[in-house]
């Protein structure tokens, strides 16, 4: 029987974890029927544009939880410190400690990317600019900054790969830490002196 939901966003985490498991291209619509319970006619009445508008969906969900959790903080603690700790925290959490694949990430490498080019860049530009931001208000100069938001979130997005590859969560644990321990020396050795 077709499960009942009352809105659109109440299947946007179902097909997150399906797009998450498939892909863009193997989630085929019957799979996505299958997964969420739901039936042709409840999908394209949420969603007119079929399974492009779902990932579109889902991408829009992710880019706004790491706008609020992530991106926002970043940009407007005024204890770069506690917000790049923050950073480092919602990241973990959010991708269970390297348990869950970055739905962005993968798209950006997928044959997707281009149907959604937009979506992927301004998710990974706004993670680099906010944390450069949070940065350069420590007192980091502007290329040191830039060099250090990019790196990090190479390094995050690497783990998170690397960990799954070889099914060694800690590994991305690690690399968290080791990358909050370097953006927290840099605030350190930038001369701002922030409360512990």
């Amino acid at each position: 029987m077709p499960k009942m939901v009352a809105e659109r966003s109440d299947v946007i985490p179902a097909l997150a974890e399906i797009f998450r498991e498939y892909g863009f291209e193997g989630a085929s619509i019957s799979i996505i029927n299958k997964k969420t319970g739901l039936g042709k006619g409840s999908l394209y009445h949420f969603f007119p544009g079929g399974k492009e508008e779902m990932a579109a969906a889902v991408l829009r969900e992710i880019d706004e939880w790491f706008g609020k959790q992530v991106f926002q903080p970043l940009r407007s603690a005024g204890d770069a410190r506690s917000a790049v700790i923050g950073m480092c925290g919602s990241i973990a959490a959010y991708f269970r400690s390297g348990r869950r694949v970055c739905l962005v990430g993968a798209f950006a490498l997928d044959n997707a990317r281009d149907r959604f080019s937009k979506l992927v860049m301004d998710y990974f530009s706004e993670w680099r600019a906010a944390l450069a931001s949070a940065l350069r208000r420590s007192g980091c100069p502007e290329t040191e900054a830039l060099a250090l938001s990019e790196e990090t979130v190479i390094a995050i997005q690497g783990a998170l790969v690397l960990a799954r590859a070889l099914d060694e969560p800690a590994l991305f644990e690690r690399a968290v830490k080791r990358v909050q321990t370097r953006l927290l020396a840099a605030i350190a050795g930038s001369g701002q002196h922030e409360k512990v």
